[in-house]
């Protein structure tokens, strides 16, 4: 399948209130409509996770993430422009998104993604896209397309070609999480 058409057929998927499986900016993901619940809690059901573990959204530009987070702090631009490998970050006060995807302290993580077909998808999809690990939960997180279960692949809606070839070794990204009043935790390196 060629890349527009692969875009498309996410696309319309995500649009539908489907789950694909798709590569990021770090590893593969399983990804749905950030504000459809339905959506959400299928990959919920998919990863076997407990929905009191949140999931983290992905988005194509910095100027989104006010659009889904109350107050963005200062501290969050800055972290972002001195980065130079993928970062996710936890801000309080999360609005405008499904609520079961938000954390019990109402705090979601947020990454620009840095990915050409993500930031694509996104862009079309006009909202953010849950990003998780796609496995099932406490299992390893696969570090390219040939390490995804036959159970996870069998279990989305659309499986994204755009890099099922790419075999090198990827990794999740850092979180950091950001508390309301300012102070900087690190919860993955």
């Amino acid at each position: 399948m060629n890349y527009e058409d692969d875009l498309k057929s996410a696309l319309n998927t995500l649009k539908a209130g489907g789950v694909i499986l798709y590569p990021t900016d770090t590893i593969w993901g399983l990804g749905c409509d950030s504000t459809n619940a339905e959506a959400v809690e299928r990959i919920y059901n998919i990863k076997q996770r407990s929905d009191s573990k949140s999931l983290i959204i992905l988005t194509d530009n910095i100027n989104r993430i006010q659009q889904y987070v109350k107050n963005v702090p200062e501290i969050a631009y800055e972290l972002m422009d001195v980065t130079d490998t993928p970062l996710t970050i936890i801000y309080p006060g999360a609005k405008n998104l499904a609520l079961n995807l938000v954390a019990d302290d109402a705090s979601v993580g947020i990454r620009v993604c840095s990915d050409d077909f993500c930031n694509e998808l996104i862009r079309r999809f006009r909202k953010p896209i849950v990003s998780t690990s796609a496995n099932i939960s406490n299992n390893a997180s696969p570090s390219n397309f040939s390490e995804i279960s036959k159970q996870i692949i069998d279990s989305v809606d659309y499986v994204v070609t755009h890099r099922q070839n790419d075999y090198e070794k990827h990794s999740p990204s850092s979180i950091i999480k950001i508390e309301s009043n300012g102070a900087i935790k690190i919860i993955r390196k």
